[in-house]
């Protein structure tokens, strides 16, 4: 669930992601045995004031996207294939929001999934967006890993307006 603390240390903000580290949920699967079933998304608002007294605020999402996975390999069943159906759908509708984005369509399908619609603010606008993905390096986890990749190049050639805006 989400929970919305307010900190005024760094050590706080560590604390409270321990806390939601504890919380994800992970099972095992034939193809990870540490598989998450959830996306963790952080998201720390901030205020900042430069030597000139002026107030600049922000927002940093930090996500860690449950991968996708082949039912073929994980052989899910029960609860399990039901959360593998519901992360591809939520990160398909995260691909079709960055291809959409990519190719300058007037509308954007954020509302498609939970996911999109949390990070619509920064997927869009005066955002920075950045990808950083963890591959297997088994030859048998390479259509995977390489479908990671290719998610991630096209997720940090999405053109967003922001332009250097922020000093502190």
């Amino acid at each position: 669930g989400n929970i919305v603390v307010e900190t005024s240390s760094v050590q706080d903000v560590l604390s409270i992601l321990e806390i939601a580290r504890t919380r994800r949920c992970v099972k095992a699967t034939k193809s990870n045995i540490e598989s998450s079933r959830s996306h963790l998304i952080f998201t720390i608002h901030f205020v900042a004031c430069n030597k000139d007294g002026v107030k600049r605020s922000g927002k940093l999402h930090i996500c860690d996207l449950a991968g996708s996975e082949r039912l073929s390999k994980s052989e899910s069943t029960g609860s399990l294939l039901k959360e593998t159906q519901h992360i591809n759908k939520s990160l398909s509708a995260l691909s079709n929001v960055i291809e959409n984005l990519q190719s300058k369509h007037k509308h954007i399908p954020y509302r498609e999934s939970k996911l999109t619609y949390l990070l619509r603010n920064s997927l869009s606008g005066d955002s920075k967006t950045l990808a950083i993905v963890c591959c297997n390096p088994l030859a048998n986890n390479f259509n995977e890993s390489l479908c990671s990749l290719r998610f991630a190049s096209k997720a940090n050639r999405v053109e967003l307006k922001a332009a250097g805006n922020f000093s502190c």
